[in-house]
């Protein structure tokens, strides 16, 4: 069988036009329109790489240190190709040259620029999850700004049995650099999608069986405790954006409103903490 091919290129120009992908990593503003736009993400260390190429993602490039070169060219070997396929080209460079060209001292063993894969309408995403039998448990994040959030919120959703994650047209990209390394790859496992428009995804939610339970202080919330004590067969937790929480519209289409009981004065958790005790609470077999 043939297998996928590594073609090292050895690199002593930071301005070399072929790391276009990979410069000013670190400026976040300017990576939001880029990578959409060029149809790729970075996939930052060596484990987050791994994961993704294992996912059936493919790499645009790679670029590392000398020391990586024998782990990707393992990995690599052990996934399944073409004869036609040409080499992935893979970019070797000391550290200080990658810090010069990406901004930022990359210690995590290597980035790669992926193509990006085209998102799944909502329904295929259902329908898909456990393996073809479709989703009992789904995610909702409305509006996260934070990638680290997001990438928690995905680690906790793979970590708790989640099935699937849908993200609002406004909510930050999970396949952006650090929501990926936060995630460790889970990105690439949990099925995911973004549901357009938004909350009028509510009703294609309830078309397929949902109940959509949306996490928020309101006066008439009733209390994770009692969601899970008779949780609905599918259910849809829906998670707000930090400070600001989730929009009236959003409650307005909810079918019923919970909160997490608190102690100690508290009257909220953030929301990738309050995304992993729902998960649990939730969590079926």
């Amino acid at each position: 069988m043939a297998r996928v091919r590594a073609e090292l290129l050895p690199l002593t120009d930071p301005d070399d036009e072929r790391l276009a992908d990979y410069v000013s990593l670190t400026d976040v503003a300017l990576r939001r329109r880029f990578e959409p736009e060029r149809g790729l993400y970075i996939a930052e260390s060596s484990t987050v790489l791994e994961r993704a190429l294992r996912a059936g993602h493919r790499p645009r490039s790679v670029l590392l240190a000398p020391r990586w070169v024998p782990d990707l060219e393992r990995v690599l070997a052990e996934l399944p190709g073409s004869p036609d396929d040409a080499p992935v080209p893979v970019f070797v460079a000391d550290e200080p040259l990658l810090e010069a060209v990406t901004g930022f001292h990359v210690h995590r063993g290597a980035l790669a620029a992926m193509h990006r894969p085209v998102l799944p309408p909502v329904a295929e995403v259902l329908a898909r999850a456990r393996g073809g039998a479709g989703a009992r448990r789904v995610a909702v994040l409305e509006d996260l700004v934070d990638h680290t959030n997001v990438g928690a919120a995905f680690r906790s959703a793979a970590a708790l049995g989640v099935d699937a994650v849908l993200v609002t047209p406004r909510c930050a990209d999970p396949l952006y650099r650090r929501s990926v390394r936060v995630s460790m790859g889970t990105v690439f496992q949990v099925p995911w999608t973004r549901v357009d428009p938004w909350p009028g995804g509510v009703a294609v939610l309830r078309e397929h069986g949902f109940v959509t339970a949306s996490l928020a202080l309101s006066e008439d919330a009733v209390t994770l405790d009692a969601l899970a004590a008779a949780a609905p067969e599918r259910l849809a937790l829906v998670l707000g954006a930090e400070g600001d929480g989730l929009a009236a519209s959003t409650l307005a289409a909810s079918d019923v409103v919970v909160r997490i009981p608190m102690a100690g004065g508290v009257d909220s958790l953030n929301v990738a903490a309050a995304a992993a005790v729902a998960f649990w609470a939730t969590r079926t077999a």
